[in-house]
């Protein structure tokens, strides 16, 4: 019977992980594998504490300071997925897709989640060569230069926000004839000279030869193809919540995200927590998601010394 167990090797669940050693609480670390969504990335710049780094190496210096701290306290099963959760009279019972299954008294989840990808000619061949995710971690890159944002929500105006402090130009690319963030957000970054917003408009084609040089899209109104020139294409239509294997265990919202207390990170099922991007929270980066995690492990250690 563990103390903790956590489940997901980002930023999140590694710095859970190394907090859970330093308060020698006797913890199973579960991971596929290490480094999250940013372990694609060519360089991540708002990485507090380090200029810039490639998202390879993150995941490499994130494994290697969990391994330094682990001792005998936290025990690192790599390479393996958590196929499920119940609940059992002194805690919970995780089962691995080996079949192996374990115990603890809490559960950390911080499996994250994956970016709903753009499925048009180009979209694919064109990722990580102008084609980009995640405007935080790649966004500077494209200063001075014209770019696109697909989408129409908060993470998509959000974005498009980043990018007006470098970018030559943005353009909004919003499929429908609405938008769907906050109108206060909207009417703010509308209203700067450098961006424009396109409704109705529906993605087509990422065009280029050795980098991303346009896009194609849709005007759905008229049924005519046009085209934008670029050189960054941020794609935000959503993120795709790694909960499923929960099953009810957990109480989620009707994105599949885990509802959590802000105070405390935890769920509705006492006795697990939840941080980072699997959770209904606002905004979505490493650095946001380590604190979540760091907060929630605190809150653990204060449950399991009062119980």
């Amino acid at each position: 019977m563990y103390d903790l167990i956590i489940i997901g090797g980002g930023p999140g669940g590694v710095a859970a992980g190394v907090y859970a050693s330093r308060k020698r609480l006797k913890t199973l670390f579960v991971t596929k594998e290490w480094g999250g969504q940013s372990v694609v990335s060519s360089e991540i710049q708002n990485w507090v504490g380090t200029i810039a780094i490639s998202g390879a190496d993150l995941a490499k210096d994130l494994e290697a300071h969990l391994r330094a701290y682990a001792g005998d306290i936290v025990t690192i099963k790599d390479g393996v997925l958590a196929t499920g959760i119940e609940k059992i009279n002194s805690g919970f019972k995780v089962t691995l897709d080996g079949g192996e299954t374990a115990e603890a008294k809490a559960l950390l989840i911080t499996t994250g989640s994956t970016r709903r990808t753009l499925d048009v000619p180009g979209a694919a061949q064109f990722e990580h060569k102008g084609v980009t995710y995640c405007a935080s971690c790649d966004g500077p890159m494209f200063a001075d230069m014209d770019t696109v944002v697909i989408g129409g929500g908060n993470a998509a105006f959000e974005t498009a926000a980043q990018l007006l402090a470098y970018a030559k130009s943005v353009t909004l690319l919003n499929r429908s004839g609405e938008f769907r963030a906050d109108p206060v957000t909207i009417e703010r970054v509308l209203a700067h000279p450098k961006m424009t917003a396109l409704k109705n408009a529906e993605p087509a084609e990422v065009l280029g030869e050795k980098f991303v040089t346009g896009m194609k899209y849709k005007d759905t109104t008229s049924g005519e193809i046009k085209e934008i020139p670029a050189s960054g294409i941020f794609v935000e239509i959503g993120l795709i919540p790694t909960t499923d294997y929960l099953g009810d265990i957990v109480e989620r919202d009707q994105l599949k995200r885990i509802i959590i207390d802000p105070w405390t990170q935890q769920t509705k099922t006492p006795g697990i927590w939840a941080a980072g991007d699997c959770t209904n929270i606002l905004y979505h980066q490493n650095n946001i998601s380590t604190g979540d995690a760091v907060r929630a492990l605190e809150d653990i250690y204060v449950h399991l010394h009062t119980k």
